[in-house]
């Protein structure tokens, strides 16, 4: 009784401690998370399995769909003020939601990568705007919500491939398609009722960055040529995310192949979901007593990964891949709150402009690593692309302790996000 009474008035802080209409973004945000979680784990089985193509034709199709994911962040980071946030959200996700339910009635095998390409690219026109307007609407808190609504982002997918295989099996792939479609809709939805206004009128006039020139006026070569604040973390993070695809493009296969197929591989990221979760009073400690800044987070993500992956290279055992993805989870709780948050404290009002270009340098990792992965895989086997997928963190560990070097001094106080010099 007393544990209950605890534990509801820990839930009570936590909800008073941010404003109401950041839960609301919260919830809508896991609305999305779950609808994704029913298609993109299962690509690849889906491409195997009903169009007759070999692993290395899926990271094709994942290769196509990251090319226009790195286009979509890039041109929504450079639309943000151009065109509003909210024209620019609502309707990027509205034609992804489009795109998502018309791979039903897809039985072709170009068109169906023609469409995986529109769905990547809607869906990352609108990742910048969505993370910088969350930085710009609750700066105050904006490290805490940033891992708040990748906690339940993560709980949603959780929830989403723990049943999407299972689905899958006992009806067809239309239904996951279905069920992404609208909750993609549902949460262009929330952002129409929701964001009511502009950026310029929502925080004032249009930001000026001189009394001459607005903030999307200015030399795109003097923001790009500012290489210490995103190069070195946007190509550790390329490269961790490259490693990713092992998941996809060699664990999947291998799995498929040796009869544990979809369900054994769905319950991997269920695991993933359940570490973000129940492991964040864990991620609290380390990042207290081990880190202690923004930079350090991101070096320790990718020894982590490091880790997790080496630990699989090892041993293919099914109980050894739990355990690997259980320690590379810790390494992606590192990784994803800590890019936004950095970039929106760091970049100020060219947010969105560095969201886009670290965002796209990200993603081209999601694009040559499912391809090169599920080809070497076809050739060469798992050992092959466990080992590269081992490689790449390490080198990415590199990178981030470069770009830590460069902000070290900044970071002196990381609970006083105002204390940092901007550079």
């Amino acid at each position: 009784m007393q544990i209950t009474k605890a534990m509801n008035m820990k839930l009570s802080q936590t909800m008073n401690k941010y404003p109401r209409e950041s839960w609301y973004f919260v919830y809508a945000s896991f609305i999305n998370s779950l609808g994704n979680s029913f298609m993109w784990p299962l690509t690849t089985l889906y491409v195997h399995h009903e169009f007759g193509r070999s692993f290395g034709d899926a990271g094709l199709v994942l290769l196509c769909q990251s090319v226009a994911s790195i286009i979509g962040q890039s041109v929504g980071g450079s639309l943000y003020y151009r065109i509003g946030v909210k024209r620019l959200i609502v309707g990027s996700l509205i034609l992804g939601a489009i795109a998502q339910i018309s791979l039903i009635g897809i039985s072709e095998w170009f068109l169906y990568i023609f469409t995986m390409m529109l769905i990547g690219f809607f869906n990352a026109l609108s990742m910048p705007a969505i993370q910088a307007y969350t930085g710009f609407r609750w700066k105050e808190q904006r490290r805490e919500l940033f891992n708040l609504i990748y906690v339940g982002n993560n709980i949603g997918m959780a929830i989403g491939t723990s049943i999407a295989g299972l689905l899958a099996s006992l009806f067809d792939f239309s239904i996951n398609f279905l069920i992404n479609g609208l909750t993609t809709f549902v949460f262009a939805c929330f952002f129409y009722f929701h964001v009511k206004k502009d950026p310029q009128e929502e925080q004032g006039p249009l930001p000026q960055v001189s009394k001459e020139k607005p903030v999307y006026q200015q030399s795109t070569w003097k923001l790009i040529s500012n290489v210490k604040l995103y190069l070195f973390m946007a190509a550790g993070s390329m490269l961790v995310w490259f490693s990713t695809s092992v998941w996809n493009s060699g664990i999947a296969p291998y799995l498929d192949e040796h009869g544990l197929g979809m369900s054994a591989y769905s319950f991997l990221w269920t695991v993933n979901g359940i570490i973000i979760f129940i492991g964040q009073p864990v991620l609290g400690i380390l990042k207290r007593t081990v880190t202690k800044s923004l930079p350090a987070d991101l070096v320790a993500s990718s020894i982590c990964y490091a880790l997790g992956f080496a630990l699989i290279l090892l041993s293919q055992n099914y109980t050894i891949m739990i355990a690997g993805m259980v320690i590379t989870t810790f390494g992606e709780m590192l990784l994803a709150p800590t890019v936004p948050a950095f970039i929106t404290e760091k970049s100020g009002l060219n947010s969105a402009f560095y969201l886009g270009i670290v965002g796209s340098i990200g993603s081209f990792g999601r694009l040559i690593g499912p391809y090169m992965l599920g080809t070497l895989y076809d050739n060469y086997g798992v050992i092959t692309v466990l080992s590269i997928a081992t490689l790449a963190p390490v080198i990415a560990t590199m990178l981030n302790a470069v770009h830590a070097s460069f902000h070290r001094e900044s970071y002196a106080a990381k609970g006083n996000p105002s204390a940092s010099r901007k550079i």
